[in-house]
């Protein structure tokens, strides 16, 4: 019974740090807009209320089940994120392998996105759909090299453990360009700032045209909740996990990921879509080959520390 009600405990925090972040994202996105600073406190419930007025759009033959289905799994897939956070030393879902989990959904998104796209049987959500992962694979491989820096130089893939060998220096001070691919990478899954193209106005909202009422509702949520997801995967992974002065871990973590989730939401909300195609090379040819540059110096400074 104790197990019971840790669990349902832990599960009703996670869900709270979840939609809190998603509100963050939210908040801080609009405020970068031009919107004033009260006006942007209530767009969420504002936004939530005119959702869920509007009835819900539908297209011919359209796979519901696929369509719908992948839209309300975005904010799962966020929460299973935040669940693997360690908040002042435990997580949720604890486990050694955190770093890979962290990348495993970050790679369901690929499959969720796309159908958002597929399942509406629309020209245009299908435009926006490969857009999403022509522009997936070309942020992905940076993401996924940004990942191996602070894993290698802990030597663990556990998160708690990352976060805890990080001491006084955090990786992101002696890891930038690992870092900044990390937070790149965020952006792209979460379909927000300068690789918003596949759910932009060039593709009259891609992968989100044919959404409406709470479709649309759960979805803008969902994207919102992975930014400030991933943001708070990034605490453990480069900024030092639960350590800093007077307050416990737990504040501490949910300090420094509400502050990278406003940071990262302004910038989104300041930085012009991109085009996918001008973003495949640079990504590809220039960010890939820093990031394993990073990744080089990371394992020099390991092997010579030993």
């Amino acid at each position: 019974m104790t197990d019971l009600l840790a669990a349902l405990a832990g599960s009703s925090g996670v869900l709270l740090a979840t939609l809190l972040l998603a509100w963050t994202a939210s908040t801080s996105y609009v405020v970068a807009t031009g919107r004033a600073g009260g006006d942007a406190l209530l767009h969420g419930p504002r936004e939530t209320a005119r959702l869920l007025r509007q009835r819900r759009r539908t297209t011919l033959s359209a796979d519901r089940l696929l369509w719908r289905g992948a839209g309300w799994s975005l904010l799962l897939v966020a929460a299973l994120l935040v669940a693997l956070v360690p908040w002042g030393g435990s997580a949720l879902l604890p486990g050694s392998l955190g770093v890979v989990w962290a990348n495993t959904l970050d790679i369901v998104v690929w499959a969720l996105v796309w159908l958002l796209g597929w399942g509406a049987n629309s020209v245009v959500g299908l435009v926006g759909g490969y857009r999403f992962l022509a522009l997936a694979l070309a942020y992905e491989l940076p993401l996924m090299f940004a990942l191996v820096a602070p894993a290698l130089a802990a030597g663990s893939l556990d998160l708690a453990v990352v976060a805890d060998a990080q001491g006084a220096l955090w990786y992101a001070v002696w890891m930038p360009v690992a870092f900044a691919a990390y937070l790149l990478g965020v952006l792209g899954f979460a379909v927000l700032g300068p690789l918003s193209a596949p759910a932009g106005p060039e593709t009259g909202s891609g992968v989100l045209a044919e959404l409406s009422g709470p479709d649309l509702l759960v979805v803008n949520a969902g994207r919102y909740a992975l930014l400030g997801a991933g943001a708070a995967v990034a605490v453990p992974l480069f900024l030092g996990g639960g350590a800093g002065p007077w307050l416990p871990g737990a504040v501490w973590v949910l300090v420094k990921a509400l502050l990278l989730t406003a940071a990262l939401a302004w910038v989104a909300g300041r930085l012009p879509v991109l085009r996918v195609h001008r973003l495949m090379e640079p990504l590809w040819t220039v960010w890939l080959p820093l990031v394993v540059v990073q990744d080089l110096v990371v394992a020099v400074v390991v092997v010579m520390g030993r």
